[in-house]
């Protein structure tokens, strides 16, 4: 009877699967952007790789503490891809156009 069950399993996502083409995606152009200032052409160049504009934009406004450990965060724990030199210049973007004051 598992053996059946099994094969049928097998037949019927075997079939899904020449059956289900290819799909496409189209997103939406981003209209978002970020406020101008120093460090935000290199804000831009590396952490919109992988996410959003709103990913900055909506966060609360935090100390530079807090933006500090976003940038190591997605440097070290995500890979990041940004030089050990432009981590300063990032933070100091962040907590200017983003921080608390």
């Amino acid at each position: 009877m598992m053996k059946r069950f099994l094969s049928l399993t097998l037949l019927f996502l075997c079939s899904a699967l020449s059956h289900a083409g290819e799909k496409s995606i189209t997103l939406p152009m981003e209209t978002a952007k970020l406020k101008p200032g120093k460090g935000a052409d290199l804000t831009t160049a590396y952490c919109m790789i992988c996410h959003s504009v709103e990913y900055i934009t909506t966060q609360p406004k935090m100390p530079r503490k807090f933006w500090e450990a976003e940038v190591l965060k997605m440097k070290e724990k995500f890979g990041a891809p940004v030089p050990e030199a432009s981590v300063r210049e990032l933070v100091d973007y962040l907590t200017q156009a983003y921080g608390s004051k």
